[in-house]
C-alpha cells in the first residue's frame, strides 16, 4: 500500500513538473497588455474581423441604435464633443462650450479648419441642419433619441450655435455627440463625416474599408487603410487569427484567446449589462415572483467562472462599473444564488413543477451562447426546463429587439454615451428600446425625477433609485460587465479601451522592425 502511494505521489510530482517545464497540457503563454517593443511608424495597414456586418442604412442619425455599426463609426463620424478613453468629453467640431444657469440653453463656438470628407468646410449651416435633422424639428418626428428634447437650434453669426432645450437636461452634453453631416447630401446614399478615417468602400456582408483622412483637424492616426472583414462564425474568426487571414478582433472571450499565442491581447471591460432579458409581458415572465425566482436560480459568479475562466465584472442592475458615480454596488448581491428561495417562489406563482424557457441567443456572439449554456443547467436545478434558440444576428434584431416575439434573451446592453440615461431611458414604460416591456409606476417616476432636476446630486439619487427598481422588481437578471479581449497581429500596439461601444482605430499603430 504504501508502495502504492508512493508511486502516485511521484506520479503527480513528475506531472506538475512537466506541466511547469512547457510540457503536457500546460497552456500556450500569451501576451496580455503588452508594451510596444519598438517605435511607433506611419502608415500600414490592418485587417479586423467583425461578427457582423453594418446596419443596412450608414446614415448615422438612423443607424444610432446599433452598437456594431456605431463601434465603426465612431471613426467617421464626429459631434460638437467627443468622449475620449477616460470618459472625458471634449470639444471636436465645437472649440469650446457654454451652458447657462437653468441647463436649458447649450451655446458652442465652431472650430475653424474642420473639413468633411468630400473637402468641403463645415459651416454653421451645417451645424444647424444635423442637430435640426436628428432632432426631428421640421417633421416633428426626432431620429436620434437622445436629441429629442432640443426645442430649437439658431445660428449666431457664423461659428455660434445655440441649442434650446424643451426642459433642462444636465446630461445633454453627453448627448451632442450627435454626428454632423454636410447639409448638401443625402446620407443614406453618401457616407462623409469630419473624423481622422473616411468611408472609401461596402462589400454587404463581406467588408468595409476605411482610409487615413489627411486634413483631419485634429491628431491623424498611424495607419493608412482598415479593412474590416465580416465573419460571423466565432470559431472562423479564431482560425483567422491564428493564420494571419485578420490581423485584428475585439470583443473576444478569454477562452478564444487563452491560445493565441504570438499575438498581443488586450483585456479591457465590454462597459456593457450582459443579462438575461425578460418579456415581462409573457407568461410566467409577467409575474415579478417568477422573475426573482429566476434571479435567486442563477449563480452569477458560477457563470463567470465556468464559461469565462472567472473574467469579469458582476452587476446587479442596468449600470456597468465604469460609469462609477451611477454604480450601486450593492445591487450586485442583491439576489444571492438559493436554490431552495427559488423554488418557494415559484410554488408561491402557481409554478411548483416549474415551466418551459426558451433563451434566445445571437449565434455570433460565443460569450452570450457560453452564458446561456451555464444557465440552461442552472435553472434545471429548479425544475424550470430551460432551451437554447441560437439565431443570426439579422433575425435576432427583426424579431427579439424591434418585434419583441421572444421569451427571453441574453445579449449585452451598452451606453452609447457616457450618461446615465444611457443605460436607463430605454426602461421606461413607453420607451421604443424597452424590449422586456417593463412597466413600473414607481420607476417612471424615478427617472422623470431624475432628468427633470438640475441639482446634479438629486439627479444621481433618483437614477440609483432607478437601478434599485430595476433590481428589486426582477426587470431581468443582471449578470455581468463581459471581460471584454482584443486580439492582434505581434506588430501592432496601442488599442485602447472607452466607457462605451467603440473600436477606435486611430490610436492603433505598427512599431518600426
Amino acid at each position: 500500500m504504501k508502495k502504492r502511494i508512493l508511486v502516485v505521489v511521484l506520479s503527480l510530482i513528475m506531472a506538475f513538473t512537466l506541466a511547469a517545464c512547457g510540457g503536457g497540457s500546460a497552456e500556450p503563454e500569451i501576451n496580455i497588455n503588452p508594451e510596444p517593443a519598438g517605435e511607433p511608424v506611419e502608415g500600414g495597414e490592418i485587417t479586423v474581423g467583425v461578427t457582423a456586418d453594418l446596419d443596412s442604412s450608414l446614415d448615422p442619425h438612423v443607424s444610432s441604435s446599433s452598437a456594431g455599426t456605431r463601434e465603426i463609426l465612431f471613426n467617421v463620424y464626429e459631434g460638437l464633443v467627443k468622449p475620449d478613453s477616460e470618459g472625458n468629453l471634449n470639444p471636436a467640431i465645437a472649440e469650446s462650450y457654454s451652458v447657462n444657469d437653468t441647463a436649458d440653453e447649450y451655446t458652442f463656438v465652431l472650430r475653424d479648419g474642420v473639413k468633411f470628407h468630400n473637402g468641403n468646410d463645415v459651416t454653421i449651416d451645417d451645424v444647424v441642419y444635423s442637430l435640426s435633422r436628428a432632432a426631428g424639428l421640421e417633421t416633428g418626428e426626432p431620429l436620434v433619441a437622445d436629441v429629442a428634447g432640443i426645442a430649437s437650434v439658431e445660428a449666431i453669426g457664423d461659428k455660434e450655435v445655440v441649442v434650446k432645450l424643451k426642459a433642462p437636461d444636465t446630461e445633454f452634453l453627453a448627448h451632442i455627440t450627435t454626428a454632423i453631416i454636410p447639409k448638401d447630401i443625402d446620407p443614406e446614399k453618401e457616407v462623409v463625416g469630419t473624423g481622422p478615417f473616411k468611408f472609401t468602400e461596402r462589400k454587404v456582408q463581406e467588408s468595409i474599408t476605411l482610409e487615413k483622412f489627411g486634413e483631419y483637424w485634429g491628431e491623424k492616426p498611424y495607419l493608412d487603410k482598415v479593412t474590416l472583414k465580416v465573419i460571423d462564425n466565432a470559431e472562423t474568426l479564431v482560425m483567422s487569427l491564428k493564420s494571419g487571414a485578420i490581423d485584428m478582433a475585439t470583443h473576444l472571450v478569454f477562452s478564444q484567446v487563452k491560445e493565441l499565442s504570438g499575438l498581443n491581447i488586450y483585456e479591457g471591460a465590454s462597459n456593457a449589462v450582459q443579462g438575461l432579458y425578460l418579456n415581462n409581458a409573457v407568461k410566467p415572465l409577467d409575474d415579478p415572483l417568477v422573475r426573482q425566482a429566476l434571479s435567486y436560480a442563477i449563480d452569477k459568479q458560477a457563470i463567470v467562472d465556468l464559461a469565462f475562466d472567472g473574467h469579469g465584472t458582476l452587476v446587479g442592475s442596468s449600470m456597468f462599473p465604469a460609469l462609477k458615480k451611477y454604480f450601486v454596488d450593492e445591487l450586485t448581491n442583491y439576489y444571492t444564488p438559493d436554490a431552495a428561495k427559488a423554488k418557494e417562489l415559484l410554488k408561491e406563482a402557481g409554478y411548483e413543477n416549474g415551466f418551459d424557457l426558451e433563451i434566445t441567443v445571437p449565434s455570433n456572439m460565443q460569450q452570450h451562447v457560453d452564458t446561456a449554456q451555464v444557465i440552461v443547467e442552472q435553472l434545471q436545478a429548479v425544475g424550470i426546463n430551460a432551451t437554447i434558440n441560437q439565431v443570426e444576428w439579422n433575425t435576432w434584431l427583426e424579431d427579439v429587439y424591434r418585434g419583441r416575439k421572444y421569451q427571453s434573451t441574453i445579449v449585452s446592453f451598452d451606453a452609447h454615451g457616457v450618461a446615465a440615461s444611457d443605460m436607463l431611458a430605454r426602461f421606461q414604460s413607453d420607451n421604443g428600446k424597452n424590449i422586456s416591456n417593463f412597466a413600473s409606476e414607481a420607476y417612471d417616476k424615478a427617472y422623470k425625477a431624475a432628468v427633470s432636476t438640475t441639482d446634479d446630486a438629486a439627479q444621481t439619487e433618483a437614477f440609483k433609485e432607478c437601478e434599485k427598481i430595476l433590481t428589486e422588481e426582477a426587470a431581468n437578471v443582471y449578470i455581468q460587465d463581459v471581460a471584454s479581449f482584443v486580439a492582434m497581429g505581434g506588430d501592432f500596439y496601442g488599442y485602447e479601451f472607452y466607457p462605451l461601444y467603440v473600436a477606435d482605430f486611430s490610436k492603433i499603430f505598427k512599431i518600426a522592425e
